[in-house]
């Protein structure tokens, strides 16, 4: 895949966050300047949209937890035949994941079993009884997609947790030409900080944000910056002319670093399934030239979409995985050719697990906890982490009687263990991420 460098800095735009309004104080924001030197990082993290389907990417492969899970799983069932193995574990891989398999095997990749929204530890009994607090709007898309982003007890909150790691390294350092945070795939909370903004950038020419390839495009920009210096006298007009002005401003730095760069000899994927691959790879370009954005911490956050597959999920879920695997593979190898695989860790998430027992129409249906994948050299990989639910329907870690796994591990503890790797103090994260103090344990050790 051969990304213009021309193209994707026309399509660049800044989203605007951390305040009521949407108008975030872009000159305040600084991040890390040591970005030439072995301190630098930063966080990936990919969306897996709609729900992964956890219970098909890491399945028992011991014969007696493999015949149980094919029982309960039915059509939607992995043949046990085509399971990866993975080193000293009793559990197999999806078969479309062999690049996770390789950086699993090698310690470069590590699963996190049974991980979720919860506001403190949960019980089975607790659940059913109604005496747990439980998140906002359990199984519903947009408010657990919210909660996975903000990591919060509600979804009234306007920031997500990295937003707020953002606001946390900016103190003390100087001021940084480019925000710590960028979205690859639009505007979501997780990026939102309440004192600092994020960079918003289409990767490629896609879309068209700002101008096309054709004629015409100085002029156009040009004009457009012109209106800019127009005094409305309205307050709400003129901080977001200010916006506007900035979003030029980050184009050109970018679009100067991104000129002297030699390209990126990593080859991604390239097909119709998502376009992951593209805005991995926009991230690998981004990180190539960190130290002409004087960015020595940045976050990252990317989305592949599809995995909503209440129907026709035997067909279907498979392309999304070999989709994922591709594009997590190249971006890996990528970092090793930057020379930065030992300092950028990339992490799944996603709206929630589905639920084990198949529907009438062969596919899954919402549930709670799921698996996720972190990847990079300082993962402390080829391990197991959390705890794997016991497949047994209205069983101990059953919400319900049809395999909703009630999560083992929140997103609070997930977040915090990577928020620490990054360079967050244990005093702060309570402040990232509030439920946190309702767990013992804060790390949980897989970086």
């Amino acid at each position: 895949m051969n990304i213009q460098r021309r193209s994707f800095l026309r399509y660049i735009s800044l989203a605007a966050a951390g305040s009521a309004a949407g108008i975030g104080p872009f000159g305040a924001l600084n991040a890390f300047a040591q970005s030439g030197s072995s301190d630098y990082k930063a966080l990936v993290c990919i969306q897996l949209d709609g729900g992964n389907d956890g219970n098909n990417l890491i399945v028992p492969s011991d014969s007696a937890g493999y015949q149980n899970y094919a029982k309960l799983r039915g059509p939607l069932s992995l043949a046990q035949g085509s399971l990866l193995p993975l080193n000293g574990l009793s559990y197999g891989l999806n078969g479309n994941l062999p690049g996770i398999q390789s950086l699993f095997n090698s310690g470069h990749a590590a699963v996190l079993a049974n991980v979720g929204t919860l506001v403190a530890p949960t019980t089975r009994q607790q659940y059913l009884s109604g005496t747990a607090v439980t998140p906002h709007n359990l199984f519903s898309h947009i408010d657990q997609e919210t909660l996975w982003q903000n990591s919060a007890q509600d979804v009234t909150g306007s920031t997500g947790w990295g937003g707020r790691i953002a606001d946390l390294l900016q103190g003390g350092n100087s001021p940084a030409q480019y925000p710590v945070v960028t979205s690859v795939t639009g505007s979501h909370i997780f990026c939102n900080g309440y004192n600092t903004s994020y960079a918003s950038v289409i990767p490629g020419n896609t879309g068209s944000v700002l101008c096309t390839e054709k004629s015409g495009c100085d002029t156009r920009l040009q004009a457009a910056q012109d209106l800019l210096t127009f005094n409305s006298g309205l307050t709400l007009v003129q901080a977001d002319d200010t916006l506007t002005q900035n979003a030029y401003s980050y184009s050109k730095v970018l679009q100067d670093a991104v000129s002297s760069a030699q390209p990126i000899s990593t080859v991604f994927p390239t097909g119709p399934v998502t376009s992951l691959a593209a805005q991995l790879q926009q991230i690998a370009q981004i990180i190539q030239v960190r130290s002409a954005l004087g960015t020595g911490r940045q976050i990252f956050f990317a989305t592949q979409t599809g995995y909503d597959l209440h129907a026709d999920q035997v067909s279907l879920h498979p392309s999304l995985l070999q989709d994922m695997n591709a594009a997590i593979s190249a971006f890996y190898q990528a970092t090793v050719e930057l020379g930065v695989s030992q300092q950028v860790t990339t992490f799944t998430t996603s709206d929630f697990g589905r639920a084990l027992q198949p529907n009438s129409a062969t596919g899954s249906d919402h549930a709670w906890g799921g698996h996720h994948i972190i990847v990079g050299g300082a993962v402390k990989g080829g391990k197991l982490y959390g705890t794997y639910p016991t497949l047994a329907l209205g069983g101990p870690d059953d919400a319900g009687v049809n395999g909703r796994w009630i999560p083992t591990t929140s997103v609070a503890q997930y977040a915090a263990t990577l928020a620490s790797w990054f360079g967050v103090a244990d005093a702060n994260l309570n402040s990232v991420l509030p439920t946190l103090p309702n767990f013992e344990t804060r790390n949980l050790g897989f970086i």
